[in-house]
């Protein structure tokens, strides 16, 4: 299997056109069939615009609030695992992965997928004529716990995304699907979970440990079994599609209720589903403060129910086991829902059809801030002197090459200005050199302070910053970041990139300003 890396996607759609906007989704992106020879002349028809098409979003949402539940709390419930692991529905992928996967680096990662199935007496209801046509990922998140297992992160691909996609075989008629761009969405019909699970490997590069699917036929039993969730209206609402009837204010949601709200999108937002995920990552952190809660946890009554509720509605990896669940939970003492933070992948209207989007290529820092996700730490020294704050916008910094790779300079300051670093020179050195090194001015007295921060941002071991520059063999002025004005008061740190070099660490889920929900988050916004 190739390795698709891609994350915006420019080429022409290869799924039919005749379907419209929910047939193609229904219908698998390209259904099976082979794409044509050049896809960037396929001729599509247009779609109704993306915000006409009302379905529920459900299942995926309360799925990761279980995941969460198993993995942080009920640590003194063993046995109660031990007697709900028949509810349980598994399913073994591990032959159909890709043999060309990430790397383990301690994370865990669970793949949560939010079934549209509308098969079964439960299900129907919600779009009895859908019966039949397969089954799609209707939500997909990615729950990220660092290696440390004291942070956690939920990213969200929009389900409207164009991806590449890698060649899976559909686990029903053996049929080969081709790789080539076509809706995230579309992978699950294609190839079933294990072509999700390939895909979002291939684009993320980030190695994936399990996942957890949930339909939403057991979702109002989840939200009554936490005897409701609390959510705040900006206006009232009279949704019917939604079958959605509420006044402004606060309210404690419901069986029905609850559904109709994570399922409008008409009445709430801007009708997108876009700002539909952010609402149900309001949501989410709400279910997830009650389910970690001390009036769950320590009544026995209501743990049982809800995790009876929990478990009889999802289907999980063959791995992801009772114990394997045990020891999640022992190891993730310290994640409660205050440490979960919700992020939905960068993303911009896709250029060949307003109805799709398509990822920026901020995303690739996102995805690169989660698979090194350890921040360098280091101990001060005994009765030493506290060190003054520095920003990174305080920082001026020269760049020298000592690799011998041409470009290397440049290509390393690019990455620091991103992250707010004033760049002002690049350059080389006299030779090359075998241990990357950051360097201030002798009698800069907060000439160290100001390298710790560049040492933070960087890959690898800590550098411990070096009284004493360096002469460089060529040396010209670094244009994008050079001041208008004056330049900033303070020390100029040197950055020597020596042979030993790993990197810039991208910058922390938190810098995607704009698209994180937390626990700070509040439900009336």
């Amino acid at each position: 299997m190739s390795d698709h890396r891609h994350v915006a996607v420019r080429d022409r759609r290869t799924e039919p056109g005749g379907h419209g906007r929910r047939g193609s989704r229904r219908a698998g992106g390209n259904g099976g069939q082979q794409p044509p020879e050049n896809p960037v002349e396929y001729d599509r028809p247009p779609r109704e615009p993306a915000r006409k098409t009302g379905r529920l979003s459900v299942g995926g949402w309360i799925s990761v609030g279980m995941t969460c539940v198993l993995v942080a709390g009920t640590l003194g419930a063993y046995k109660l695992y031990r007697s709900l692991d028949d509810n349980i529905k598994r399913d073994d992928i591990t032959k159909q992965l890709s043999a060309n996967r990430p790397p383990d680096t301690g994370a865990l990662n669970v793949l949560v997928v939010g079934s549209d199935s509308r098969e079964g007496d439960a299900n129907k209801k919600y779009g009895q004529h859908m019966q039949g046509t397969g089954e799609r990922t209707d939500t997909i998140m990615l729950l990220h716990i660092s290696p440390n297992r004291d942070k956690a992160t939920l990213l969200s691909f929009p389900r409207d995304s164009v991806v590449q996609t890698p060649s899976c075989q559909n686990p029903k008629t053996k049929a080969i699907v081709p790789a080539g761009p076509k809706m995230i969405n579309a992978t699950f019909n294609d190839g079933g979970i294990a072509c999700t699970w390939n895909t979002i490997e291939a684009l993320t590069q980030i190695r994936l440990n399990h996942f957890v699917k949930v339909d939403f036929s057991g979702f109002k039993g989840i939200v009554d079994a936490l005897d409701g969730i609390e959510i705040c209206l900006p206006q009232d609402v009279s949704d019917k599609k939604a079958k959605l009837e509420l006044t402004k204010g606060k309210h404690v949601v419901k069986g029905e209720t609850a559904l109709a709200y994570v399922r409008a999108r008409y009445s709430l937002g801007d009708g997108s589903d876009i700002s539909r995920i952010k609402r149900q990552q309001v949501f989410l952190q709400q279910v997830m403060k009650k389910a970690t809660s001390s009036d769950l946890l320590t009544d026995v009554g209501k743990l049982t129910g809800f995790l009876n509720a929990v478990t009889s509605s999802m289907t999980v990896d063959s791995k992801l086991s009772v114990d394997r669940m045990v020891e999640i939970a022992q190891s993730a003492k310290s994640l409660t829902a205050k440490g979960l933070k919700a992020v939905t992948i960068p993303w911009m209207p896709d250029p060949e059809d307003k109805n799709r989007v398509v990822w920026k290529p901020e995303a690739q820092n996102l995805f690169e801030s989660i698979r090194s996700d350890t921040e360098p730490t280091a101990s001060p020294a005994p009765n030493a002197p506290a060190k003054p704050t520095v920003k990174n916008e305080q920082v001026q910094v020269q760049v020298f090459n000592g690799t011998g790779t041409f470009g290397r300079a440049k290509e390393v300051a690019a990455k620091l200005a991103e992250q707010g670093f004033k760049v002002t020179q690049v350059g080389n050195t006299t030779g090359n050199v075998p241990t990357t090194a950051l360097r201030y001015g002798k009698k800069d007295a907060e000439g160290a302070a100001y390298a710790d921060a560049v040492a933070a941002r960087l890959s690898g071991d800590k550098l411990v910053p070096v009284a004493g520059k360096v002469k460089p063999a060529t040396v010209e002025n670094y244009a994008p970041t050079i001041p208008a004005t004056a330049p900033l008061d303070g020390p100029v740190v040197q950055l020597v990139v020596g042979a030993d070099w790993k990197g810039v660490r991208a910058p922390s889920p938190d810098s995607f300003k704009g698209d994180v929900v937390d626990s700070k988050t509040d439900p009336c916004q």
